[in-house]
């Protein structure tokens, strides 16, 4: 019993020592944030590529299935305009997870 009451208190020793110092690990976070933040814009332009090639494959597989005369044409339609407007989308938002201004 006074071994596990010992080891208790001995952790939280320990814990109270190292809380006080948080210098390191804001700095850490901030570095880490701004490197990050860096690719954001790379990572716009790629969400914008990727909806322009959903689109762009996705018209050929409609106009294919329509040729086709295949009956779910509106699925294939209303599947690949959701892809895009999601993709847009995201390519909107994520700057705003990073606080990111400058696109």
């Amino acid at each position: 019993m006074v071994m596990m009451l010992l080891f208790v208190f001995t952790i939280g020793v320990f814990a109270q020592d190292a809380a006080g110092n948080f210098s390191a690990g804001t700095k850490a976070l901030t570095t880490a944030t701004e490197e990050i933040a860096k690719y954001v814009p790379i990572v716009v332009k790629l969400c914008y590529a990727i909806a322009g090639v959903v689109a762009v494959v996705g018209a050929i597989t409609v106009y294919i299935a329509m040729n086709n005369e295949e009956n779910d044409i509106k699925k294939k339609i209303m599947m690949t305009v959701g892809a895009c407007i999601f993709l847009i989308a995201a390519a909107q938002a994520l700057p705003l997870f990073f606080g990111v201004t400058n696109v």
